[in-house]
C-alpha cells in the first residue's frame, strides 16, 4: 500500500483519536510557541488532520500546514473553516517538495523516522528556510527500544502500520540533520519517559 493510501485509509479513524501523551505534546506546543510571533511565517511539513498547526495559528503570522494525504488535508480545511481560522492554509504535497518560497519556521513533528528517505525530506526543509532560519522538530527515536521494531514489523504485515518506518537513535537523528545543514540549538525530551526528541536547528550557510 501506497503511504499515501495508507494515511488516507485512516484520517478519519487519526482525526478522531486521543493525544497518546497530553502532557509532552502541551510542552511541545508551549516551547514552540516561544519561537513564533505575529509576524512569523511557519510550514508545517506532515500536519496531519491539522490539530497542532490551528492551535499555533494565534501565534503566528502565517502557517502552510501540508502533508501527503489528501484525506488528511480534507479534513484540516474543514476543521479550519469550523474554526474560522483565517491564517492556517493546508495543501497536499510530499515531504521533499512540501512549501513554496521561504518561511521563518519549519515545523515537522513525528514525521521524519516516516518519510521514504528523511535525508532528501532534510534537504527540502533546508531549502524552505533562509540562512538562519529555525528547523522544530519532534520524532520518535524506536531505536531506543530494540523491542519496538519487530512488533512494528508484524503491524505493517497486517496492514496497521505505514512503510517504511525507520528505527532513529537520539545520536543518528541528531548527525543527520546536522548534515544536512543544520545546527541544533536544542534537544530535548519531556516528560523523561518519552521516547521521542524535540530538536530546535538552525540553518547554517546559505
Amino acid at each position: 500500500m501506497k503511504q499515501a493510501d495508507f494515511w488516507d485509509k485512516i484520517a478519519e479513524k487519526y482525526s478522531a483519536s486521543k493525544i497518546g501523551n497530553q502532557a509532552a505534546y502541551e510542552a511541545t506546543l508551549d516551547r514552540v510557541r516561544e519561537f513564533l510571533n505575529a509576524d512569523t511565517s511557519v510550514l508545517e511539513v506532515g500536519c496531519g488532520t491539522g490539530s497542532t498547526a490551528l492551535l499555533l495559528a494565534d501565534s503566528a503570522g502565517q502557517i502552510t500546514g501540508t502533508d501527503i494525504s489528501g484525506e488528511m488535508i480534507r479534513i484540516a480545511k474543514g476543521k479550519a473553516a469550523a474554526q474560522g481560522v483565517a491564517n492556517v492554509r493546508f495543501e497536499q504535497e510530499t515531504a521533499s517538495d512540501a512549501g513554496a518560497g521561504l518561511y521563518d519556521v519549519v515545523t515537522a513533528f513525528n514525521l521524519l523516522h516516516l518519510v521514504d528517505d528523511p535525508a532528501v525530506a532534510l534537504a527540502n526543509i533546508r531549502n524552505r528556510l533562509p540562512e538562519g532560519g529555525l528547523f522544530i522538530s519532534k520524532t520518535p527515536c524506536l531505536g531506543s527500544k530494540p523491542w519496538f521494531m519487530p512488533l512494528i514489523a508484524v503491524m505493517q504485515w497486517i496492514g496497521k502500520a505505514p512503510k517504511p518506518v525507520h528505527s532513529f537513535k537520539p545520536d543518528r537523528l541528531r548527525d543527520d540533520i546536522e548534515a544536512a545543514g543544520f545546527r541544533i540549538e536544542e534537544m530535548m525530551f519531556f516528560p523523561k519517559q518519552n521516547i521521542s526528541r524535540f530538536i530546535v536547528a538552525r540553518k547554517v550557510g546559505a
